[in-house]
């Protein structure tokens, strides 16, 4: 990113964050991708919040990002799952960094989730709210049986919309760039898609505008209609669409294939996955039954006798990596987050919420000033 991008970067968040400053600072804790753009995004959390600490998501922390982060002074924490898996440790981490203060949760995929009432009911301070940035994420939430705390998704906000596509872009390109790396091209075999949202409905449609053929696959019977009038094959039959598969991409940010999914897809068929591994396939169980060797660079061949397919990138985001850049659209949803942290701030109740729509008017005119040139 050049000095002059970074800089009007820079500008617009200081404006968000004057927009939306609340009038008492919370605490954050901050969950993200540490991609090249996020410094910008990360000090306009700083400038509402006592920002506490950057938990880089693990499979996407870029070297250079991480230094700009650290030399501003903030501290960068590891993460994983088992940090807020059980409430002992998501406490012990919490009270040695904010111990007493009112807090704010910012989360890219449900992290926090898994112990959000413990943590609300027996944190020394205040868990004030939590702000979630995916679909994924969401679905964690909104699956708990009572939110102890007001909890702010932006991940079905319009706002989000331009980031959605872009990300599906993304995976097509990253996907076909490793597929070509070894001789092979998308073009005359079936791509299926599983899981057909705003990031799988982008990936089936730039797929068929390359001339592939694509079927979908989703549980919800709504998007499966909303498949077919877009012109693609909804397959009546998972497992049959498994075995004309050449090219599988994963967008559900739920388990997409479990172990015994992946005996079903023809040799030489390739896996992608739009997140983390660990969300989207069950690979525990085939450590047993394959054999595993790098083939290519992020090209792992899994083979057991008679039968072998390609995973990309471990299963994790194959868009990551090159770069996983929708240039300044995701800003718009990054200044909702900053948005949500002042409704939470200002109080809310507990439940699930969307920051109000003059809020997501403001920011896009916001936006709109800083990159319609």
């Amino acid at each position: 990113m050049e000095t002059v991008e970074r800089a009007r970067l820079d500008s617009y968040f200081q404006r968000i964050a004057a927009t939306f400053r609340p009038t008492q600072a919370p605490a954050a804790f901050l969950v993200t991708h540490l991609l090249p753009e996020r410094p910008a995004f990360v000090r306009g959390i700083a400038a509402v919040a006592d920002l506490k600490a950057v938990l880089p998501k693990p499979k996407s922390v870029h070297d250079q990002a991480r230094r700009d982060i650290e030399a501003g002074g903030l501290t960068i924490d590891p993460l994983d799952r088992d940090l807020f898996a059980t409430p002992a440790r998501a406490l012990e981490y919490l009270e040695s960094r904010a111990a007493g203060e009112r807090v704010v949760l910012c989360d890219v995929g449900g992290y926090f989730a898994p112990c959000l009432t413990e943590i609300t009911q027996e944190f020394s301070g205040d868990i004030i709210g939590v702000v979630e940035d995916t679909e994924n994420g969401h679905k964690r939430y909104e699956d708990l049986d009572k939110l102890p705390c007001p909890v702010f998704s932006v991940a079905r906000s319009p706002l989000k919309d331009p980031e959605d596509f872009l990300v599906g872009q993304s995976v097509v390109f990253s996907a076909e760039a490793l597929m070509r790396g070894r001789g092979d091209i998308l073009h005359g075999r079936t791509a299926l898609v599983i899981g057909f949202g705003k990031l799988g409905s982008s990936i089936a449609r730039l797929l068929h505008a390359k001339g592939v053929r694509v079927t979908v696959h989703d549980i919800d019977p709504v998007r499966r209609a909303q498949a077919l009038s877009q012109g693609f094959t909804v397959c009546r039959d998972r497992e049959a669409a498994l075995k004309d598969a050449g090219l599988v991409l994963c967008a559900t940010g739920a388990i997409s294939l479990r172990a015994e999914d992946f005996g079903h897809l023809p040799n030489g068929a390739y896996v992608a996955t739009v997140t983390s591994s660990e969300d989207e396939l069950e690979l525990a169980g085939l450590i047993d039954l394959y054999e595993r060797s790098t083939v290519a660079e992020h090209v792992t061949r899994y083979l057991t006798t008679g039968h072998y397919f390609f995973l990309l990138n471990d299963g994790n985001a194959v868009n990551f990596l090159h770069g996983a850049s929708v240039g300044p659209f995701i800003a718009l949803v990054q200044a909702e987050i900053i948005a949500a942290m002042r409704c939470i701030s200002e109080g809310a109740e507990p439940g699930l919420h969307r920051v109000p729509e003059p809020d997501r008017a403001a920011i896009a005119a916001t936006w709109l000033d800083y990159f319609n040139r």
